[in-house]
């Protein structure tokens, strides 16, 4: 594993973050094994592996929809003097934190009884003090800013994936967000509109100058918009590296690979057939309950 960040501004901090949960029998499956890396501020961190790799679980604990089950995860924001571990702080305190987040979930998750710009307006509403016509001008730059003005007094049904996705990361944006995460956002798009919303990603990173983190299994997307890349694999960080780091280990002959690891990334990296990763006795238990039960981790 390699993470050359000496010196960055950390955003986010995970320390040997572990979670598990227990099946119907109450046997206990750990879904996050000892996971510990940095985020920094600015960067687009994406994380990625294969289905059950507990990629969505880990974004959950990010965002505070689960508790670990051990280790830390630490926040600092701008106004914030050093990093804080979410577990000690009191629910207001981390609700201040959440109001510098935001999410892009996979569906866009906008609410159907709601107009578009209704959707939008709707986190000014609940967490900011500013006068209707401010929200007015807020919600006309945010639909600007993803293309999506014209289509403000739509209801949900009236828009396409792609629309939802880019309505959604305008909702995700009203705030002014230091931090956006982004749950599979090229999912369900076909290969035009996914490099558009990629496209629209960075472009917001750079005006905006937020932090991502980008939970994805979309290859072809991750190396289009990442500067540092996450590999998981049965709960566990497999490498964190810059991109070029990644691109050098996708193109690697994988027979020349030693490392059982690296070849693993490969295979997953290339989207190959064979090779660790499709030999079924090397399934873990974990994964086995996965395909069981068709449960998403």
């Amino acid at each position: 594993m390699n993470d050359a960040g000496a010196g960055r501004d950390v955003v986010i901090s995970l320390r040997n973050v572990r979670k598990s949960f227990e099946d119907h029998e109450g046997n206990d499956h750990i879904v996050l094994d000892s996971v510990t890396f940095d985020i920094y501020r600015g960067e687009t961190l994406v994380v990625m592996g294969g289905s059950g790799c507990g990629k969505s679980t880990l974004l959950n604990c990010l965002i505070g929809e689960y508790e670990t089950s051990a280790g830390a995860i630490l926040f600092r924001t701008r106004d914030m003097d050093a990093l804080a571990d979410i577990a000690e702080l009191s629910e207001d305190a981390f609700n201040s934190i959440r109001k510098r987040f935001g999410i892009l979930f996979q569906s866009g998750a906008l609410f159907n009884s709601l107009t578009l710009a209704e959707n939008v307006a709707l986190p000014l509403e609940e967490h900011s003090y500013v006068d209707p016509s401010i929200i007015d001008i807020v919600v006309t730059l945010k639909l600007q800013q993803v293309k999506m003005l014209a289509h403000r007094d739509k209801m949900p049904s009236q828009l396409s994936g792609g629309q939802k996705k880019r309505a959604g990361l305008a909702r995700a944006t009203a705030l002014d967000p230091e931090i956006l995460f982004y749950d599979e956002p090229s999912a369900g798009l076909d290969p035009v509109t996914s490099t558009a919303i990629d496209e629209l990603m960075m472009d917001l990173s750079q005006k905006l100058r937020v932090t991502s983190v980008v939970v994805t299994h979309e290859m072809d997307s991750a190396f289009r918009i990442a500067d540092r890349m996450v590999m998981l694999d049965k709960g566990r960080v497999l490498k964190i590296a810059r991109r070029g780091e990644f691109e050098l280990l996708r193109d690697a002959d994988p027979a020349g690979l030693v490392d059982s690891d690296d070849r693993l990334m490969n295979q997953f990296l290339n989207g190959h057939g064979e090779g660790p990763l499709t030999d079924a006795e090397g399934l873990s238990e974990f994964e086995k309950m996965i395909n069981t039960t068709s449960s998403g981790y």
